[in-house]
């Protein structure tokens, strides 16, 4: 690229610098450095329905200054620190570019890691999910040519790989450059530190001269300003400052768990630790609505907000929860923006954030004030990656913790109501039912025995089943780790129990909703009885319970059994209190006048393609 390098031929380094700096100290441009949504930035249709699928609502800083620049056609220089969104700025414009009719190599993609470029290819993935025709391919070290050699050949576009297994494919041939129309080096700074400066100078070299050439680096050290001005076209410059690390007072946690079970060590998690007041953040719409279903189906107070939802209902929602009317509120990341609530005790990342920014604004909504707060994070997979990407953009440290298990959430269940039975004594404000002890001890039973049929009876208790195995593996950095608990039937029912009153922050005790623990009865994998024997479960007072003929392995949700029932019977939402979901039948507590109805219309329908038995419980 002659005419990109005279360009700045006799600029000193600081000259150089001053070109590079980024932003632009004018305050229009100023003005302009913020964050817009994704279809303001002039993207096509699918991309909008692939973005909006995976729960994207507004493009961070980088994606909102760096895509209009590439869709123009621009060459970019972004300096941004790993974890500010950069993926999706690059990956975006260079799928629309794409010609799908095309069966050739169009855009490439260099990246430092074998573990960033399939990071960087999966993200490709799913944004061009909805673009027939678009094909990625990793390509990197470690990896089978053969796989390589046959996707190149079926004539993916977007090419995602390190410098050296590039190299290797330009040197067999196998990997033609002619038809390039974007050269992306991601992290160029960690290329040079790796040794890749020369093999980046070959590759571009090769791509023809009419491409788009984009840097993506968290810093510019001279050999990539010399890169710069040799291979780019007066780039437009972009620099997103990190932001400084958030609240020292908040402690960072995180828990490395498989997808399937994200659930069920949320609410040990929750139940382990007593929590009572947090936000649960989400990635998607749908997850929240979703979450929302189950966790209000488990006998937790929760609410939810996103995008899709009215301004009024939303501050509705807020209002509640910031009288404490709810404990939980699940939300995306634009929903909650702006959201102002004191004492939340925990920050709950049930999915990752898309970048370090957005973790930071998360996070930062606890331990305000002065205050302590906690930050808990569930990450699975590969996601380890991404999270990495996070620690260094914050430049904090966020722990590694072990999921608890079954047996601990028991035994905190267990210590919290002797806790409360001990207070009660000891303040002696109780009603006196002597004679009634004392007609039994005259019977001959021990008084341990009377104590402990109370408390069987109080908490709903049955002989316990011994728990099935987890899988669980040591975590990195030789600290213990646990990816969830799996049962036989492919998730751990983990439904929350009649807890003991918890102290508030003023001392004084509170009732929580009524929720029951989980069992592992193998009945409950087994074929249905001819008389199905249930759980002995608590119930509401003025309540019954109902079981209905559809369970997990039916595919069938807690809010589709509620719908089911309502839509049958047009009764009012308030008719129906706990669902309980098992494999192949669900318990329902309904109002005692209306489980007569429930029965009559429910059973016998026809839902997806089954019908469905409904019948009073032990019946």
């Amino acid at each position: 690229m002659d005419g990109g390098e005279k360009r700045f031929e006799g600029l000193s380094d600081l000259e150089m610098s001053k070109v590079l700096s980024g932003i632009s100290r004018d305050p229009l441009l100023k003005a302009l450095m913020q964050k817009k949504l994704f279809t303001e930035l002039g993207l096509s249709p699918e991309l909008i329905k692939a973005i909006h699928k995976i729960g994207y609502e507004e493009a961070s800083h980088i994606q909102s200054e760096a895509i209009p620049f590439l869709l123009s056609g621009s060459d970019v220089v972004g300096m941004s620190q790993t974890g500010s969104g950069k993926t999706a700025a690059f990956s975006i414009p260079a799928i629309q570019k794409v010609d799908p009719s095309l069966r050739a190599p169009q855009i490439l993609i260099l990246c430092p890691t074998r573990e960033l470029a399939v990071q960087v290819a999966e993200e490709v993935s799913k944004l061009a999910a909805f673009k027939a025709g678009v094909r990625e391919l990793p390509i990197y070290g470690g990896q089978s040519y053969e796989r390589q050699f046959r996707g190149l050949q079926q004539g993916a576009q977007i090419i995602v790989g390190t410098p050296g297994r590039v190299m290797d494919h330009l040197q067999r041939k196998s990997l033609v450059l002619d038809k390039i129309k974007m050269v992306i080096l991601d992290e160029a700074d960690r290329m040079l530190d790796m040794g890749f400066l020369e093999d980046i100078k070959i590759i571009l070299k090769q791509a023809p001269k009419e491409r788009q050439t984009v840097f993506f680096s968290a810093t510019l050290p001279r050999p990539i300003q010399d890169l710069i001005k040799t291979f780019t076209r007066n780039p437009k410059t972009i620099e997103i400052a990190a932001q400084a690390m958030t609240v020292p007072s908040i402690e960072q946690i995180y828990y490395e768990v498989d997808r399937r079970f994200k659930i069920d060590v949320l609410c040990r998690i929750i139940d382990i630790q007593d929590i009572k007041f947090g936000i649960i953040f989400c990635a998607t719409k749908m997850m929240v609505d979703d979450l929302t279903e189950h966790l209000t189906a488990r006998g937790y107070a929760a609410d939810k907000m996103h995008g899709d939802m009215t301004q009024p209902l939303r501050e509705r929602v807020i209002a509640k929860f910031r009288k404490r009317g709810i404990e939980f509120l699940i939300a995306t990341d634009v929903a909650a923006r702006g959201l102002d609530v004191d004492d939340i005790e925990v920050v709950f990342n049930y999915d990752l954030p898309n970048d370090g920014e957005d973790y930071i604004h998360r996070i930062g909504r606890t331990g305000r004030a002065g205050r302590k707060g906690r930050a808990i994070t569930f990450v699975s997979g590969r996601e380890l990656y991404k999270l990495q990407s996070i620690i260094r953009f914050t430049k904090g440290t966020i722990r590694q913790e072990r999921v608890p298990s079954v047996e601990q959430v028991e035994d905190k269940r267990s210590s919290l109501f002797v806790e409360s039975l001990r207070e009660t004594l000891e303040k002696g404000t109780y009603p006196r039912h002597d004679e009634m002890i004392k007609g039994l001890l005259d019977q001959g039973y021990a008084s341990t025995d009377v104590a402990s049929a109370l408390i069987h009876m109080l908490n709903g208790d049955k002989p316990k089943a011994a728990p099935t195995p987890m899988e669980s593996r040591e975590p990195r950095g030789g600290r213990g780790g646990e990816r969830g608990a799996r049962s036989e039937g492919g998730r751990d029912r983990f439904e929350r129990g009649d807890r003991s009153p918890a102290r508030s922050r003023e001392g004084e005790r509170r009732d929580r909703p009524e929720r029951s623990f989980p069992t592992r009865e193998k009945a409950a994998f087994e074929e249905r009885p001819k008389r199905p024997q249930q759980p002995s479960l608590p119930r509401e007072a003025g309540m019954t319970r109902v079981v209905v003929g559809v369970g997990t392995i039916h595919e069938v949700k807690a809010g589709e059994v509620l719908g089911m029932i309502l839509e049958s019977t047009s009764l009012p939402k308030e008719t129906v209190g706990a669902i309980r979901l098992y494999p192949k039948q669900t318990l329902v507590d309904v109002k005692e006048a209306h489980a007569a109805a429930v029965i009559q219309k429910v059973n016998g329908l026809i839902y997806k393609e089954r019908k469905v038995w409904c019948k009073p419980e032990g019946a």
